[in-house]
């Protein structure tokens, strides 16, 4: 039966498809990058491969995995009076006086760790980046470093995790990312306890009263050294780890605000510089106001944006509720959570980077495990839908309450329905893609005006809907103000269904 239709405009989705692409912003090939903001501003801060790539997965791994307690801030709260995980250490493993943090790198043995097996669960699960958490803020690397003697090599595993990790990944065709949360580990204020209250970590990582922090063998690790001595030090790590593996990401955790500019912008130029020379379209990824949004990418964690943007941006959300790092006991999201919460992600122009907690032996629990094979045969199944896609003219509608994120936006942890349409499109916008977050109810109708971007007749027809991964057509209709389709007597995807509309 010839449909009647009326909808989608075609001025309107080339103009916002040109609106969605991003234009690379050039730089003469002979031309470095010099360290101001001007001139690196000069380089595309969002390559068309990022925003291709929709998923990528780290992990949080480190001496903070041995314990496996509260979270991975072990190392600053078991030296607080009062705190629970400083009568956890003592009731576990002896005060804090007589069994510092760094007694903790002999039982970090990593003896089960295996890189190929880690990159192929990331391939499985969908990703299209990964890598790990090279330096939290304790201040253990995790990489072979001559720099940081407290490294996974000297002291510890005696393996070079983040070596293995990225030949794996390029051996496999996925881009690398390197995550770097080192800002926090300085000292900045153990001559002033009196400075936002002198048992507040969130302003003193690495607490003033460390027991350890008076041996100089450990100073490097509790970041127990001048503040000027600590700002090289900080590039110098990054430094090393872009030399030695060239990654294709290097993100940055919150409070790289408190590393002076000046080093901000030489890290930002050595990099891209470096990256030049290897042929790299790299990505820089800051939170809240590190860095300017013309340099690098912006990562809201835990969250996300609450309408549709007009840069790309990224999320990093853990899989776990609660710790980044595995602690015992832990629990995990759900499949059709983590999509759901993704597909949200996607449809407002942003990219995820899902986190998981392997234990100290280097097992990735099994229960991870479970979750991340479910996600990747959502994936497999819709990934048409999803990787190389731009957003399109509206992100959705819905009736999901969406609250707050604690780092702004909206929370990661959203409950979507079938009562919930999230959109992408095609790169030619030719096809749009349009995700119902749950299962739907076959015979049930549904109306509305959302997809319609303007009253008039459209320039544009729509040639045929489909529910992707069975191709069964949908019968529907189009109204000079209501779009109207019916759920066809078709397989559906308990997570989220997908059907495929095509337009001249």
């Amino acid at each position: 039966m010839k449909k009647s239709i009326s909808g989608l405009c075609l001025m309107m989705l080339l103009a916002l498809m040109a609106c969605n692409t991003p234009n690379p912003k050039q730089i003469p090939e002979a031309t470095p990058y010099e360290a101001n903001w001007e001139s690196l501003s000069k380089h595309q801060q969002s390559p068309e491969w990022f925003a291709d790539a929709k998923l990528g997965i780290y992990f949080h791994w480190g001496l903070y995995s041995v314990p496996a307690y509260g979270n991975e801030w072990y190392p600053s709260n078991m030296y607080q009076e009062g705190h629970d995980v400083m009568k956890h250490h003592k009731e576990t493993w002896g005060d804090p006086k007589d069994f510092n943090y760094h007694d903790f790198v002999p039982m970090f043995k990593a003896e089960h760790f295996d890189a190929k097996d880690w990159v192929q669960l990331f391939k499985d699960a969908g990703a299209k980046f990964g890598g790990p958490c090279a330096q939290h803020h304790d201040g253990y690397a995790m990489w072979d470093s001559k720099v940081n003697p407290w490294n996974v090599v000297n002291r510890g595993p005696g393996k070079d995790i983040t070596g293995e990790m990225m030949k794996e990944l390029k051996a496999n065709g996925l881009k690398t990312i390197a995550t770097f949360h080192h800002a926090r580990n300085l000292q900045r204020f153990k001559d002033r306890p009196d400075y936002w209250g002198a048992n507040d970590s969130h302003y003193a990582y690495n607490p003033a009263w460390a027991t350890s922090s008076t041996d100089p063998d450990t100073a490097k690790l509790y970041g127990n050294i001048p503040a000027e001595e600590f700002h090289q030090y900080w590039f110098a790590q990054l430094k090393e780890v872009i030399d030695q593996y060239s990654p294709d990401i290097i993100w940055f955790d919150s409070w790289l605000n408190l590393i002076p500019e000046q080093y901000r912008q030489e890290f930002a130029a050595y990099y891209l510089n470096e990256a030049k020379k290897t042929n790299q379209d790299v990505v820089i990824a800051y939170k809240q106001y590190d860095m300017p949004s013309s340099v690098g990418v912006l990562d809201i964690e835990q969250g996300g944006k609450k309408d549709l943007s007009e840069s790309v941006w990224l999320t990093d959300v853990t899989l776990s509720h609660g710790s980044w790092c595995y602690t015992e006991g832990q629990t995990y999201k759900t499949a059709d959570m983590v999509v759901r919460n993704m597909i949200d992600v996607w449809s407002k122009n942003g990219v995820v980077l899902l986190n998981i907690s392997p234990k100290a032996n280097g097992i990735i629990p099994e229960e991870q495990r479970t979750v991340l094979h479910e996600i990747g045969a959502w994936m497999k199944e819709f990934g048409q839908a999803v990787y190389n896609t731009r957003p399109y003219y509206i992100y959705g509608f819905g009736n999901a309450k969406v609250s707050d994120g604690h780092f702004g936006g909206q929370s990661a942890s959203t409950e979507y329905t079938a009562d919930d349409f999230r959109f992408l499109q095609s790169k030619d916008g030719k096809t749009i893609y349009m995700f119902m977050l749950g299962k739907p109810e076959v015979g049930k109708t549904i109306e509305t005006m959302k997809l319609i971007p303007c009253h008039f007749m459209p320039a544009t027809p729509i040639k045929r809907i489909s529910v992707m991964g069975s191709d069964v057509e949908v019968d529907w209709k189009m109204g000079k103000r209501v779009f109207e389709f019916t759920i066809p007597d078709a397989p559906m995807n308990d997570i989220a269904t997908v059907f495929k509309i095509e337009v001249e």
